[in-house]
């Protein structure tokens, strides 16, 4: 057997011997989040990894699956030295992180809006109570697209609704919302700001302004 051979062998063994040294590690942490020892034993498994990596390489042009870069073990020591007790592990923020979103969108066919939504109710509760009620409305039409699929705006990216300009606005106020303080009918007590209250910024949102910009230069 080759020296090149034998380096082989011996990277392989390193790595066995890391997942083994990893796995006791993780077991002995037992969930325990931001383990110095579980990070000790996943940096020698990493470098050990892309040891034998590069070993396989060499010897046979061959690569492993694992795509990973050498941790220096001095930044791997400073790291378990903020594990164990360099900065404090809480660092509450004072206020409440906010965010608002709105997106219009035009209705190209009420009646096909109502029928998608009437499929979504109805596949959603399969066959129970109220899976057959009709939809009477565009905006129960749109608010039973949003009950069906995941609650999100992403439920409602479906073709029977053409999005308008939208915003996504960011906040930090002073308490967090509290919905049994609002009516069910008050669309705007729950969106305002009042003092302290104070608007971070927003990210507008135009879906048809790139395709508006290729026309005026066409």
């Amino acid at each position: 057997m080759t020296d090149q051979h034998e380096h082989l062998d011996e990277a392989l063994d390193k790595v066995i011997a890391a997942m083994r040294a990893h796995l006791a590690a993780v077991r002995a942490a037992d969930g325990k989040v931001d383990d110095d020892a579980v990070w000790k034993a996943y940096v020698e498994l990493n470098n050990a990894s892309y040891a034998y990596d590069d070993a396989l390489l060499d010897a046979y042009g061959e690569v492993t699956p694992w795509d990973v870069d050498v941790i220096d073990p001095d930044l791997a020591d400073e790291k378990v030295g903020e594990f164990s007790g360099g900065a404090p592990a809480d660092d509450p923020y004072a206020q409440i992180v906010s965010v608002r979103q709105r997106r219009d969108y035009r209705v190209p066919s009420v009646s096909a809006l109502i029928k998608a939504a009437e499929n979504a109710r109805r596949d959603a509760l399969s066959g129970e109570e109220g899976a057959a009620d009709p939809v009477e409305s565009v905006g129960e039409a749109v608010l039973e697209l949003l009950q069906s699929g995941d609650g999100s705006l992403s439920a409602l990216d479906v073709p029977e609704l053409e999005p308008l300009d939208g915003l996504v606005a960011v906040a930090e106020v002073a308490t967090a919302l509290d919905l049994g303080a609002y009516d069910e009918v008050d669309g705007a007590g729950p969106f305002s700001l009042a003092s302290p209250d104070r608007l971070v910024g927003r990210l507008d949102e135009q879906p048809y302004a790139d395709l508006d910009d290729d026309e005026d230069q066409a």
